[in-house]
């Protein structure tokens, strides 16, 4: 199985997460690739299976205004936060918007970090890549949010929970290529 995970950072939190799920998938005996989105192919042909994560910003994915919000936190001090070298650069959301589908489709899986509060006060960006893959006509076979406290760092336990997410979603994408 021939993977990609294209994901956007802002503090390191979804990259983790896309490395984690890498690992997990590459134990599986995938062939995977990860990337930025930035750096993403537009065209996927090829791929047995596409993960898209992104952190979820203003309960969507982020944007141009919440990738400066995100810079100006990451120079407050006292919320001990680094922002990604490419955390300004075009996200998922761009790439969505470039994202070239032919037949046949790889299969796709979402996932997002959001804040550990309930969803509906969040938001959750793996929705929203869900809901504009919908729009394409492409079905997402799986989706999952993990966690981040109100500060912005990952929640003990989420990188393992991305772990058995990845697990899950490989039988689902296992009979394929």
């Amino acid at each position: 199985m021939n993977t990609l995970i294209v994901y956007e950072s802002m503090f390191g939190n979804t990259r983790t997460l896309a490395e984690a799920i890498a690992e997990t998938l590459q134990s599986a005996g995938a062939g995977v690739t990860v990337t930025t989105a930035a750096d993403a192919p537009a065209d996927v042909a090829g791929f047995d299976l596409v993960v898209v994560g992104a952190p979820t910003h203003a309960h969507t994915l982020p944007q141009t205004s919440s990738r400066k919000e995100a810079a100006a936190w990451a120079d407050d001090p006292q919320k001990a936060l680094a922002l990604e070298a490419r955390a300004q650069e075009p996200g998922v959301r761009e790439w969505l918007d470039r994202l070239l589908l032919t037949e046949p489709q790889p299969r796709f899986a979402a996932f997002s970090t959001r804040a550990d509060i309930p969803r509906i006060f969040a938001g959750d960006a793996a929705a929203a890549i869900k809901r504009r893959l919908h729009k394409r006509d492409v079905k997402v076979d799986a989706h999952a949010d993990f966690l981040v406290d109100l500060d912005s760092h990952l929640v003990t336990g989420e990188e393992l929970r991305a772990k058995e997410w990845a697990a899950r979603v490989t039988p689902v994408t296992s009979g394929k290529g």
